[in-house]
């Protein structure tokens, strides 16, 4: 069972914030009401007595000492900033599966929390971009790939395993093999709008028939791994629920955020290692 971690923080601190104003307007005015009363009729202030009249309710201490902290929260993982780990090795060789990453959640506009609406057109996904977003077919799903197709775009992906936008062949880099290997696997330098980045090829390795194409509709994204071979991304979306012009689309309501850094990685942590940063540094 999927957890809704932006709904269950929405609801804490509706909750906290609540216990603070009702302490605020009906409860702290009743505790100094209290005092003063005590104060009158007594001629010697017993400190243990004044400490119990002053007492908050524990629910409420708990409400207004995790507000500040579940509100600041709140705001820097639904407008700024929102970490994600990557869980598959369908961004490879650009993320590598246990890659701690940060997701710049305004890049795209500001959305409200929980119900994903945009609010503020801040910009648009550029090609090229590593986005993080809703799997159409499971919006409880968060999928990161790499923006190829944008509105309008028509997309080629041919058996030999050649990207194809608008009729032109994007440009690509034989690096060299895959260390490790054994010369089944290739890596190429791909420049992909103003984008340069390296992606991977297994060479005795075909999932599609040759020459499928894709128009991109008006509002959506094209998204493939950078992990050619190895990637479940719009080539590959079939979900019968959705119109087959935007079958293997993915909407700008689903848009999370742009994947900009890795932080920290942390492969197996199982295998008793530990985090380590060498992979610290931006996304390309």
């Amino acid at each position: 069972m999927s957890i809704n971690f932006p709904l269950l923080l929405v609801i804490a601190v509706a909750v906290c914030g609540a216990l603070s104003l009702f302490d605020l307007l009906v409860l702290a005015p009743r505790r100094r009401a209290a005092v003063a009363a005590y104060e009158g009729r007594v001629g010697t202030v017993d400190p243990t007595t004044l400490e119990e009249l002053n007492k908050e309710p524990l629910l409420v201490e708990y409400g207004k000492s995790f507000f500040p902290v579940l509100a600041i929260v709140l705001v820097l993982r639904s407008f700024l900033v929102e970490p994600f780990q990557i869980p598959s090795g369908s961004m490879r060789p650009t993320l590598e599966v246990g890659d701690f990453i940060l997701v710049n959640k305004f890049a795209y506009g500001i959305r409200l929390p929980v119900v994903d609406t945009k609010i503020i057109d801040v910009g648009d996904p550029e090609r090229g971009d590593v986005m993080v977003f809703r799997y159409p077919s499971d919006p409880n799903i968060n999928y990161i790939k790499r923006v190829v197709g944008l509105p309008g775009d028509t997309v080629r992906y041919t058996g030999d395993k050649r990207l194809y936008i608008n009729g032109e062949l994007v440009a690509e880099k034989l690096l060299g093999e895959e260390p490790g290997s054994l010369g089944s696997a290739r890596i190429y330098r791909e420049q992909l709008g103003e984008v340069e980045h390296l992606i991977r090829k297994e060479m005795n390795r075909l999932r599609i028939e040759p020459d499928r194409e894709w128009h991109v509709p008006e509002g959506h994204y094209f998204m493939m791994g950078d992990n050619r071979d190895n990637s479940n991304d719009s080539r590959y979306w079939d979900d019968p629920d959705i119109a087959l012009e935007f079958r293997g689309m993915v909407p700008d309501g689903n848009i999370v955020g742009k994947a900009f850094a890795v932080w920290m990685s942390w492969p197996d942590p199982k295998l008793d290692n530990l985090p380590n940063f060498s992979r610290v540094g931006l996304i390309h």
